[in-house]
């Protein structure tokens, strides 16, 4: 089985390295740092124009019509600076969810860059983070397609809640887990680990929305949801682990200690060969997961869970060691490197950390039974 890239998809990824290498240098993230949105309106609305926000949206509707493995080209690259703008939760995560779930309307603004959007599922606990959500909805007058729901609960980390134009809310309607289209968001931001990319915490309590999506319950599409989401993330990682090895072997080759570069000592070329195996293995992993999604191979579900259960670990291990290798200078904000780690520890909490991951892949393999 042929797990390459194909020429296209090799072009499509030439296209955005040159494009951010261009637009996007470090200085720009860093300074994207104190902006409250993360990303200029020029270069979301150049974004737009090359179709990056539309990969995923379907043709009909002005996008690409693509599929998870091209998502992961564009990650990989967004990964290694890290980029600091609404991808992860516009281009990703609501068109992912929009795309499934059948919201049609959102699709064409999103893929033109006209409104930003993202999805609000997460709630206070550990492990699942569907069987957290304790947000609810109660159908506000006459039922029907176009009935109003009032909103209760809060979710406290909200990717881009804060600027983004509408959420998708992940709540309980009194049948099971339902979707519910809430404009203007309108969080609080709130601080987090990685300074690049902006949380928001929501509260629902007396907003009104509008339940969208087909009838009955929807755990087991956002399960799927959120699987593809946390294949992407694994995508950034990679990226994000790729330009943390980058940097340590750079490094090693210019510092010099007892009158030798620090890359010609033993411990140094042991850490780097394996930042390298725990990059390629995560990269395979990744790869193969957003493969089997597009596939809809029966493997989908467990290739999803291996993924973020070791591609989080992965890139949380070689991005430290990028600090390590570094020394002393590798804590110290003139460098990058703890921009790297701070992203890498970030994607892994986020839609199901590395831990749940691995009990869910167990579970899978051997049934509940067998813990």
């Amino acid at each position: 089985m042929d797990f390459t890239f194909s020429a296209q998809q090799e072009d499509f990824r030439a296209a955005v390295r040159s494009a951010l290498a261009s637009e996007a240098p470090p200085a720009y993230v860093r300074a994207m740092i104190e902006d409250p949105v993360g990303v200029t309106p020029g270069l979301w609305q150049t974004m737009a124009g090359l179709g990056w926000l539309g990969v995923l949206v379907p043709e009909s509707a002005g996008g690409l019509g693509l599929g998870l493995v091209d998502v992961v080209v564009l990650q990989e690259e967004m990964g290694k600076l890290p980029f600091p703008g609404p991808i992860a939760s516009s281009a990703v995560a609501a068109t992912l969810a929009a795309v499934r779930l059948g919201v049609d309307e959102v699709l064409e603004d999103l893929a033109a860059g006209h409104r930003r959007g993202t999805v609000a599922v997460e709630e206070p606990g550990h492990g699942d983070p569907l069987a957290t959500v304790r947000a609810r909805a109660v159908r506000e007058g006459d039922a029907g397609d176009g009935a109003q729901w009032v909103l209760e609960g809060t979710k406290p980390l909200v990717l881009d809640g804060a600027n983004a134009d509408f959420a998708l809310v992940v709540a309980h309607d009194g049948d099971g887990l339902a979707t519910f289209l809430l404009d203007a968001p309108a969080g609080d931001p709130v601080p987090g680990l990685d300074v690049t990319r902006k949380l928001s915490r929501v509260v629902l309590d007396g907003r009104r929305a509008r339940r969208v999506g087909p009838p009955g319950d929807h755990e087991v599409l956002w399960r799927r949801i959120l699987d593809d989401v946390n294949v992407a993330l694994c995508a950034e990682l990679v990226g994000t682990a790729e330009r943390a090895l980058e940097l340590a072997v750079e490094y090693a080759k210019v510092r010099v200690q007892f009158d030798r570069p620090i890359a010609t000592f033993q411990v140094i070329k042991h850490k780097a060969a394996d930042m390298l195996h725990h990059l390629e293995l995560a990269r395979v992993g990744t790869h193969y997961a957003a493969w089997a999604s597009d596939a809809d191979d029966p493997e989908r579900e467990r290739a999803a869970a291996m993924c973020k259960g070791y591609v989080a670990e992965a890139a949380d291990s070689v991005t430290a060691e990028c600090i390590q290798v570094h020394g002393g200078v590798g804590f110290t904000w003139d460098v990058d490197c703890h921009l790297l780690y701070r992203r890498a520890k970030q994607d892994d909490l986020l839609f199901g950390a590395q831990g749940f991951q691995r009990q869910r892949l167990a579970d899978l393999l051997l049934g509940p039974a067998g813990r």
